[in-house]
């Protein structure tokens, strides 16, 4: 998950070559592929619940049935959400940024990146199987060469090196849309050479793993859909205060995910362990291993919180030059700094649920604590009352907070160890 980071820093310094306007078109047609994207994000987590499950339970062959699960409702929705989108590129790019040198970056970007739609989808899946039975190394070898082919691909079509035609945007576009079908088939290639053992394409798939896999799969993609318009929806409002406060919440954004990076890949280890433990029968063992997970998230991330609370001007000089952008960054980064370990309990503890099965739980806390209290809240405190971004970063720390203590409180009632999988 750090590579993942690290890659986006790499490709946003690649296109920044190119320009300010480039550099925005290809930051707003990232969020929009993020966006529509969404709705197959869910499927690792839908695969990881079933496979992980029968991995506990000892069912080495069955393991498989929600791998080609995902693999099917990929390929399905992909043929819908592909030629969708790809027509609605244009008046979505007109709807997110009214200037038009970013929308002749971000639209032929959009166009190309959904073309991969498929390949996350496959990818996805193929996470969620890897990470259930074991063999999550795989899954981080396969990530990284997917990011050096990123890098080295769009380095090579932006500026049209060694031959290849120089494409700007496009090539970028390009670059990540082929380094992901590329990493396609190295899943593919692994899993058949290490997992096949594990039933990949050696049983049928049945209808009741595709039931269970959609059923667990869909309220975890539309929970990453609001999510995701929920990020949209938050800059706009931001944009209402002033220019300057969106350029210092996209530095605040772009850090708080460096920190949540590490702690999904913990929370994907969280939903493994619980997974496991019920399919071996010992609820116990799952309910304890949340808790001992977060403990660890929490651990990792005091460091860089310790950093954000103690040297924030140097942290933000990073992004800045300007003196007053610091200034206004300083509180809400110190801020970031102190809710690392609510963070920690946020992304362990709904990871641990949708090991269970209790994806809807998630989807329902998520949804309303974003849509129904935080964004209708922070426009009345920020461009409706007059407060600036320090008052929308306090309320987002009031929200993160509520939001970590239903998840615990759903976790301690332990309803979700009587979900059937």
């Amino acid at each position: 998950m750090i590579s993942q980071a690290i890659m986006n820093v790499v490709d946003a310094a690649l296109v920044g070559i190119l320009g300010a306007e480039a550099l925005a078109g290809v930051g707003v047609g990232g969020y929009a592929v993020f966006f529509v994207s969404s709705l197959v994000m869910g499927l690792g987590s839908g695969v990881q619940a079933v496979a992980g499950r029968r991995f506990g339970e000892g069912k080495t062959r069955d393991c498989a049935h929600g791998l080609h699960a995902g693999l099917l409702i990929a390929l399905v929705l992909s043929v819908v959400l592909i030629p969708l989108v790809y027509t609605l590129s244009s008046p979505l790019m007109l709807l997110m940024n009214k200037d038009p040198n970013v929308q002749h970056a971000a639209i032929p970007y959009l166009q190309i990146r959904t073309l991969s739609i498929l390949a996350i989808g496959l990818n996805f899946s193929f996470r969620g199987f890897l990470n259930a039975i074991n063999l999550s190394h795989i899954y981080m070898r396969t990530l990284i060469c997917m990011h050096v082919l990123n890098g080295l691909l769009s380095y090579l079509l932006i500026f049209g090196k060694w031959g290849f035609p120089e494409m700007g945007v496009a090539g970028a576009a390009w670059g990540t849309t082929l380094s992901m079908y590329l990493g396609s088939i190295l899943y593919a290639h692994s899993t058949w050479q290490y997992a096949k053992q594990h039933g990949f394409l050696k049983v049928r798939l049945t209808r009741q793993s595709l039931n269970t896999v959609f059923h667990l799969a869909m309220p975890n993609s539309i929970q990453s859909l609001f999510f995701s318009a929920g990020l949209i929806m938050l800059f706009w409002i931001i944009g209402h205060i002033g220019s300057a406060e969106v350029a210092v919440a996209h530095a605040l954004v772009t850090l708080m995910l460096f920190m949540i990076l590490p702690a999904m890949g913990i929370g994907m280890a969280a939903a493994t362990l619980v997974s496991q433990a019920l399919g071996q029968g010992e609820p116990e063992e799952a309910y304890w291993w949340a808790w001992r997970t977060s403990m660890v998230c929490i651990a990792i991330l005091f460091i860089p919180g310790l950093l954000l609370i103690t040297v924030p001007d140097a942290v933000l000089s990073l992004f800045f030059h300007k003196p007053a952008l610091i200034e206004l960054g300083r509180t809400p980064l110190q801020l970031t700094g102190w809710m690392v370990g609510v963070e920690a309990i946020v992304m362990i503890l709904p990871q641990a649920l949708l090991g269970a099965g209790a994806s809807q739980v998630v989807m329902r806390i998520t949804v309303l604590s974003q849509w129904g209290m935080f964004l209708p809240l922070a426009w009345a405190i920020g461009p409706w009352s007059g407060h600036g971004l320090w008052a929308i970063w306090i309320l987002h720390s009031v929200y993160r907070l509520m939001t970590a203590i239903i998840f615990a409180y759903y976790w301690i009632r332990k309803d979700w160890q009587r979900i059937h999988v």
